[in-house]
Order: C-alpha cells, then structure tokens, then sequence
C-alpha cells in the first residue's frame, strides 16, 4: 500500500474525473491520500472529499492567499479543525519566490495559523519556497509545543534538514526527485533516514519524469517511489510500507480503515 500524504484531489482539474482518478490509484496501491486546503473553501471541500472516499485531510490558508487571512477567516478554520477526518493545519508557510501576498502578511498568517495548530493538538503541513531561512525561524518558536511537522516538497538542502530531524520532523518527497535536474534534490534524500520520509503527489501538480507535463494523479505517486528506493537501495515494497506506516505517524491516521473505502468502480 501507498500513501500519498499531500494532494489536491478537491481541485477543479479533476472535476470531470475525480472517481477515475481516485480508482486508477487504487488499481495502482494507491489506497490512502491525504487532502490539503489551502484556504476556505479549498478545506471545506478536502473534509467533504475526506468524508466521502475515507481519506484524511488538511485545514489552512497557503501563503498565496495570506494577505486576505481576516481573524474570522482563522476562528472559522480553527472550527474546521475539530472534523474527525482533519489530521494537520496545512499547508501553510512562506512563498517567497512568487509573492503574491505580501511577505509581512505571510509571515503573519503563518504565526497565526502555528498557534491553532498548537492549540489544537495538530501537526503543520509547511509549504517553503525561496524562504528557507525565515521558515526555520518561524518554526523554531513554535518547535517545542508543535506536534509536529510535514516539509512538503522540501528542497531545502541536507544541512537544514539535519535541524528539523533533530525535531522528529518529516519530509515529504515529490515527483521533483524524478527530475533529470535534480541530482542534489537526490542527494539530500539519501542522506534523510527513510523513516523520516513521506511520500506525495501534489497533484495535479509535479507530476513524475515519465509523465512530466501531464497532470499529476495518485497513481503516478508509484514513479517517485521507485525512484526513492533506488537511491535508498531498498526494495520498492519496503518502501511502501515504511514510507506508508510514517504517513499514519505523522498524521495520527489509523490506515486499517481504509479496508472500508469504496472499491474501484463503486459510487
């Protein structure tokens, strides 16, 4: 069995398919996903999709949306937060490569939303791109009372990685590592101990080498994790299930239920 621990499902990309997609992955191993929000109503419908397929899903505002982050908005994500299928607050972060909220209300969101993770007993699911440096710094005030975290897509180097281990923290892997471009991506991954790796989708985005270009899915997720295994020299089946059980760690997820899912072809 494959988890993927970060993917959009609920986006309008798979309005036309979305039960296909979710069948082909299971026809894949692909039996178990977790669905983000990136803001309202994106969460809303990652808790609905979550409901209805016996998914997990994530709760928040992505830094894109940062600057429109009003203190209703968050009580009423905190609200979303006690759903039985929310299992983090993410993703959520610093976006400082496309900017498109202002790095001040960025940074903002990012303590306000650390603080309902906080008290609300969840993990973060933490989005870091061109911000290394302020994210590690973000965290680290919040790294003692966390539950923990998720780097999704980390990219943010070995030496960094070796702070966030320290904290018991994962790392969730992409199909980026596929890349031909990517060999210190690569690099960083082998050093990460594979108990401390996830695996992800973030489809529809990023999707693998071999389908680069398309539209990321689920079953796709089966390219990054047979490339995860070469650079481990590991079995690929090892690492499903290594990679699958720190999935359910990370996010307190109990994955036997998934023997209750609709099968592939049902609803």
């Amino acid at each position: 069995m494959l988890v993927d621990s970060h993917a959009h499902l609920q986006f309008p990309q798979f309005d036309g398919d979305r039960r296909e997609v979710i069948d082909r992955a299971a026809d894949a191993g692909v039996c178990h996903a977790v669905i983000i929000g990136t803001d309202l109503t994106s969460s809303r419908e990652a808790m609905e999709l979550a409901e209805r397929e016996g998914f997990h899903a994530t709760v928040g505002f992505h830094p894109h949306v940062a600057a429109g982050v009003t203190e209703k908005a968050l009580k009423e994500l905190e609200n979303l937060t006690a759903a039985d299928r929310v299992v983090a607050v993410g993703e959520i972060g610093l976006d400082f490569f496309r900017d498109l909220s202002p790095r001040d209300s960025q940074v903002k969101a990012f303590h306000q939303q650390l603080e309902i993770a906080v008290e609300r007993g969840l993990p973060a699911v933490i989005h870091s791109r061109n911000a290394h440096e302020d994210v590690a710094h973000v965290l680290g005030q919040y790294a003692e009372k966390l539950r923990g975290a998720v780097l999704h897509c980390y990219s943010g180097g070995i030496e960094l990685a070796r702070s966030y281990l320290d904290r018991g923290f994962y790392f969730s892997v992409s199909g980026q590592i596929t890349y031909r471009g990517s060999e210190a991506l690569r690099g960083t991954f082998r050093s990460i101990p594979i108990e401390n790796i996830l695996l992800e989708t973030d489809a529809p985005y990023l999707a693998p080498q071999p389908v680069r270009g398309r539209r990321n899915e689920p079953c796709f997720l089966t390219h990054t994790a047979r490339c995860l295994a070469e650079l481990k020299k590991m079995r690929y089946d090892e690492v499903c299930r290594i990679t699958s059980s720190n999935a359910a760690r990370a996010f307190s997820m109990d994955l036997r239920d998934t023997d209750d899912r609709p099968q592939p072809g049902a609803g």
